[in-house]
């Protein structure tokens, strides 16, 4: 025991249970779906998967400093509306300058919510509710109730969720999902080996006490709302990319799956713990359930149920289980540190 305790910390402990009800989860519905363990199924769960994984990357950073962004919803269909709307425009535009208006937009939607919540001193649950609204209305003047069609959209875009870097097995490794993992590893990275990235933690734990030692704490968390707001526009890049046909209504309600992500992943909703592979494996979960459910043609609204009986089932564990948990341990850690040092050995020169 206390072993573990010195080499696992609670948060890892989310994890791997994680893990171990993901592997549960595929065994079950491996046995009432036909076809289940097949790559068409695999394709389909990492397909949606990674739109969710890398908005949560975002809202991981806006969650550990003590705030959550609901906009990221409204900012993903902005983001796929106005880059194929541009698309359409420009079809000869080179890859990369699409996917930067996509992030772009994003940036600058966080920027508002960044400086309301840190100059005007509003809470961001009520700062991002609020843009929630006003982004998803600006989306509806803009578009004129029209709608972005795969014949408007280069063939290169409509080819990428299919674009293949290696093959193992049956199963293809594509681009996008590489993408997806590699932002997972870079943001893990910084978070946990970056003195940058520890600051998300330090002002997450305690605002005020981070305030008073004199960290940027303003400067941080909106960094974090920027951050959010450009990953929800890559996101928005991907959704252009899987669906191609972008309606004002395209990302309406994927804040819910987000949050429910992060949570599920074990990041403290009250802040200052949790790590993004923790929100990568909550988007898997997230994202097996919706396939799955789908599959077999479960009800949306009882889909949506599920991920709001997940969010209070994660929130309640964290607050009542790894809280003890993080009390154990730290009371282990105490009596290690106050453990007397062992006494030298005698053996000094004799007279």
């Amino acid at each position: 025991m206390k072993w573990l305790q010195r080499h696992v910390r609670p948060e890892q402990v989310r994890e791997l249970s994680l893990l171990l009800l993901l592997v549960v989860a595929v065994v079950f519905f491996g046995s009432l779906i036909d076809g289940y363990y097949t790559s068409r199924t695999f394709n389909r769960i990492a397909s949606s998967v990674i739109i969710i994984m890398v908005a949560a990357v975002g809202q991981t950073l806006v969650v550990l400093t003590r705030n959550i962004d609901l906009s990221v919803g409204s900012l993903i269909g902005c983001a796929a509306y106005v880059t194929g709307h541009e698309l359409g425009l420009h079809p000869g535009m080179h890859p990369l300058v699409a996917v930067l208006i996509a992030m772009a937009l994003g940036a600058a939607a966080g920027v508002i919510n960044g400086a309301l919540v840190t100059l005007g001193r509003v809470p961001s649950i009520i700062v991002t509710l609020g843009t929630l609204a006003i982004y998803r209305g600006i989306l509806v003047d803009y578009s004129g109730a029209k709608t972005i069609t795969t014949d408007t959209l280069p063939a290169w875009l409509l080819n990428l969720p299919q674009a293949t870097l290696a093959t193992i097995g049956n199963l293809d490794l594509r681009e996008m999902v590489v993408l997806a993992l590699a932002i997972v590893a870079l943001f893990q990275f910084a978070t946990t080996r970056m003195n940058f990235g520890r600051l998300f933690y330090a002002i997450g734990s305690n605002p005020d006490a981070a305030h008073l030692v004199g960290l940027p704490t303003r400067r941080i968390v909106f960094a974090a709302f920027v951050l959010s707001g450009a990953l929800a526009g890559l996101a928005g890049f991907m959704t252009l990319a899987r669906f191609g046909t972008i309606t004002v209504d395209n990302g309406r309600g994927v804040e819910l799956q987000v949050v429910a992500a992060v949570v599920v992943g074990g990041v403290n909703i009250f802040g200052g713990s949790g790590t993004v592979v923790g929100a990568m494996l909550g988007a898997v979960m997230i994202g097996t359930l919706e396939q799955s459910l789908f599959r077999l043609q479960i009800n949306e609204f009882w889909r949506d149920a599920l991920m709001g009986l997940l969010i209070l089932l994660a929130v309640a564990s964290d607050a009542v289980i790894l809280s003890r948990m993080r009390a154990l341990w730290a009371r282990t850690e105490l009596k290690l540190i106050a453990k007397p040092a062992p006494a030298p050995a005698s053996g000094g020169a004799q007279r």
